[in-house]
């Protein structure tokens, strides 16, 4: 595979996560930068948004006022892999 150079800027915490998580997995930062690249592209289709789709889940907000907090999935997805994984959060009714 052909590798080109890049420098880029991070703040320092999340340079420390890049390296805390390339060390968890075995792996240079580079092999989880493209990981995460690759993630975000199989997820987030910045080029087609689906506009609909992010009406219909508004309003069913707005109607049933349920959502997950943030820090909830946060910690959900921080526990994996781990010997305490989170179950997935559930929504609960928000203000």
């Amino acid at each position: 595979m052909n590798l080109i150079r890049r420098s880029i800027s991070l703040d320092p915490l999340t340079d420390a996560r890049l390296r805390e998580l390339a060390a968890e997995r075995g792996q240079d930062e580079a092999a989880v930068l493209a990981e995460a690249v690759a993630l975000l592209d199989s997820v987030v289709d910045i080029g087609n948004p689906d506009i609909a789709e992010d009406r219909r889940r508004f309003e069913d907000f707005k109607r049933t006022r349920e959502a997950i907090p943030l820090r909830d999935v946060k910690a959900w997805v921080e526990s994996w892999g781990t010997e305490n994984e989170l179950p997935r959060p559930k929504p609960q009714r928000i203000g």
